[in-house]
């Protein structure tokens, strides 16, 4: 039933990377080099994971082949157990071909989202919260380890800012399209008047970089502050100073003078959020460095692909109508309350098509 499949997705292609990768473990000099090694890993963890979906895929598409014959065979009334059955392995398929457009160096690694209110103070730290929540519960309907690193409460409701870490395959893959500025047009819950207000956040997303990437930063580079938490748990919140905040002042491979700031809060303990905090900055580090490479190979590819996330990328009307429209591809939602539930896929999904268009 899924030959044609199997060739789209190149599925005796990836069978035959993950043979070659497990040769390469089988090498007895395999951990002399454990960068490499890791990396091999890696990359066959990622092949294995994808495979292992593409057999179920294949036994869900075997189980629909069989209450075929024997809806055919006893004349029985299977159409609703067969339309559901259907329907999941559409979906199934689906989410396996949005995987397969995953390919970047950084893809398969775990992401970091930090979520910053705009200017507007309670209007748009509420936004701010309602973002929060929207990633939170994408990020537990697709089986991601979500963790709050840091919050930072608005001053009457909602946040200031917060920083979200999904732990799980490709997390980095799929958020990267989360990058940039966040528009809501609603009638205010705080206004008395009723009137509408647009308000803004940003969403900033990086990959959390690992043991096999080494980010070197001299000490006198560094700065760390302490201070009260303002988070939601803890026995030490708000009683001693467990919150770190380390700043990186620096330049760049590109020459570029930056100041990286990267805070955490959540942890118990000023060890663990110094920790945390650390490793955070550090990625963030690595993420510019990593547009600067982007940019300059753009530049002599003669691409004119925008790396920013400073831009608006998104608008979410919940009046006069409902609609939420991203701007980078056109694609419109009108069920707002199913997008803020966390349903990004059409968003996600667009966002990668049009990003493997534009670098074929």
């Amino acid at each position: 039933m899924y030959t044609r499949s199997e060739a789209i997705f190149d599925v005796e292609g990836r069978k035959k990377r993950a043979e070659e990768l497990e040769q390469k473990r089988l090498d007895p000099q395999f951990w002399n080099n454990p960068e490499v090694a890791k990396k091999v890993e890696q990359a066959l963890s990622v092949e294995r994971s994808w495979l292992d979906e593409w057999e179920k895929i294949k036994r869900r598409s075997e189980d629909v082949e069989t209450l075929l014959e024997l809806a055919a065979e006893e004349d029985a009334d299977l159409d609703e157990e067969i339309e559901a059955e259907v329907g999941k392995l559409r979906k199934a398929v689906e989410a396996l071909e949005l995987r397969s457009m995953l390919s970047g160096p950084d893809d398969h690694r775990n992401a970091i989202l930090t979520i910053n209110s705009g200017a507007g103070g309670t209007e748009s730290q509420d936004w701010a919260e309602m973002l929060m929540r929207m990633y939170t519960r994408w990020g537990e309907r697709n089986g991601y380890k979500v963790t709050l690193l840091e919050y930072q409460p608005g001053d009457v409701a909602g946040i200031k800012s917060a920083t979200l870490r999904f732990e799980g395959n490709m997390a980095y893959g799929y958020l990267k399209s989360e990058s940039g500025v966040h528009r809501l047009v609603r009638i205010s819950p705080f206004d008395s008047s009723g009137r509408r207000h647009t308000s803004f956040a940003s969403v900033f997303v990086y990959p959390e970089i690992d043991d096999t990437i080494h980010i070197d930063l001299r000490p006198d580079q560094l700065e760390m502050q302490t201070f009260r938490s303002g988070g939601k748990g803890g026995q030490n919140v708000n009683k001693v100073e467990t919150g770190v905040r380390m700043i990186w002042t620096g330049e760049l491979s590109n020459g570029e003078k930056a100041r990286v700031v990267a805070e955490c809060t959540e942890e118990r303990s000023q060890l663990q959020n110094r920790e945390r905090a650390m490793n955070m900055l550090k990625s963030r580090i690595y993420k510019l460095e990593r547009e600067i490479q982007e940019a300059a190979k753009n530049a002599v590819e003669g691409k004119k692909k925008k790396i920013e996330w400073g831009s608006q990328i998104r608008s979410y009307v919940f009046q006069p109508y409902t609609m939420v429209n991203d701007h980078r591809t056109e694609t419109k939602v009108t069920d707002v309350q199913a997008v803020m539930d966390g349903d990004l896929e059409p968003f996600i999904k667009a966002y990668l098509l049009q990003e493997s268009g534009a670098s074929s």
